[in-house]
């Protein structure tokens, strides 16, 4: 097992990392602070793990509550039936909740807790590639909206995240690739050595090689922690980890939240804003086709299913880095040097635009 610790002060905590810790009492129990345990779930995850769980924490009095599963239900009417179950069996404020899944589940569950009793703490559990390598770390919480995605949430940490690499043996090739999507993120933000790496080791990956994806994971989160650490909430340096994700929030929203992947939508918008980026004369255009031979390798869009251009300059406008009323991006020098910034020019962004979008 490996240990890291995202630094915070008063709200730091650990991320485990290894095979066999699903349902660890030892891991999880110095982080529960009262006998009321709720774990939430989904209907794919909570009939092959969740009994696992429970029986780790078979002293507390737990209680599972399961969700459909889909991003399509990250919605506020979804987070309120966490709400009932929480009222209807008198849980209070020494409640732990628990999120056991990937990341629509993290993200409710913490939202759930940041709001019940105005706050009470939450454990992480991820079970897919994307949610251990990103979502589950870092305390970004909240749900969907028909308008945008992730715009009602709060800033609201875990006390600890316990990564179970075992859970990705029931993962399907699909959501693995899109896991393998934030992996490569962090490669071309601001960890050339993982890029590199991960060029010669992706087909090791989709062989879901135990050690391969071990080491993807640890530096994928040492990454994460260290980002967050520096800039819990958002202020400046963390939008960097958004690299893509503004283009892919609006193909996502654009979709009704169905048929593309969150990972799948973010590779097209990564490579979109390496367009972007080598339009500007800010990449040079050799890296663009590192990044691009790395995502096809992994088997990962590099275009955008056909959306009207329109809507998809609708819904970046309303993305969570516009700044009085200018839309910011994450562009790119280099591989391994990301940066956010207002000033690449309307005429560039329309360009890439018409590129990849329908009149």
């Amino acid at each position: 097992m490996k240990t890291l610790q995202v630094d915070l002060g008063a709200r730091s905590y650990p991320i485990h990392i290894g095979r066999r810790l699903l349902g660890s009492e030892p891991l999880l129990s110095p982080h529960i602070v009262g006998p009321q345990v709720m774990i939430v779930s989904n209907e794919t995850i909570a009939p092959l793990y969740l009994d696992k769980v429970l029986a780790g924490l078979g002293k507390y009095q737990c209680h599972a509550h399961v969700l459909p599963d889909g991003e399509q239900y990250k919605t506020l009417d979804v987070l309120k039936t966490i709400f009932d179950e929480l009222l209807g069996r008198r849980f209070d404020r020494t409640a732990t909740l628990v999120a056991l899944g990937g990341g629509v589940i993290g993200d409710m569950t913490g939202f759930a807790a940041a709001c019940f009793q105005r706050g009470v703490p939450f454990l992480q559990i991820p079970t897919t590639l994307l949610a251990q390598v990103d979502s589950s770390v870092g305390g970004k919480t909240g749900v969907n909206h028909p308008l945008g995605k992730n715009m009602i949430g709060a800033f609201y940490q875990p006390r600890c995240v316990v990564i179970d690499t075992d859970t990705l043996s029931t993962l399907d090739d699909r959501q693995l690739r899109a896991g393998l999507a934030e992996v490569i993120k962090y490669g071309i933000i601001r960890d050339p050595a993982l890029f590199t790496w991960l060029e010669h080791n992706i087909g090791s990956l989709l062989a879901r090689d135990a050690s391969a994806l071990a080491h993807a994971i640890e530096q994928s989160c040492r990454n994460k922690a260290e980002v967050v650490v520096l800039d819990e909430r958002e202020g400046g340096l963390r939008a960097i980890l958004n690299l893509g994700h503004t283009f892919g929030h609006a193909i996502e929203t654009a979709m009704d939240y169905q048929g593309w992947l969150h990972g799948e939508a973010v590779a097209a918008g990564m490579y979109m804003a390496a367009d972007l980026s080598v339009r500007l004369g800010w990449l040079a255009a050799s890296d663009q086709k590192r990044i691009a031979a790395l995502l096809e390798k992994a088997g990962l869009p590099l275009v955008p299913p056909p959306l009207p251009r329109d809507r998809i300059i609708e819904l970046m406008a309303v993305d969570k880095k516009v700044q009085q009323g200018r839309l910011r991006l994450v562009l790119l020098k280099g591989i391994g040097e990301a940066v956010v910034t207002a000033d690449y020019g309307a005429d560039h962004l329309r360009a890439t635009l018409a590129t990849y979008f329908e009149a």
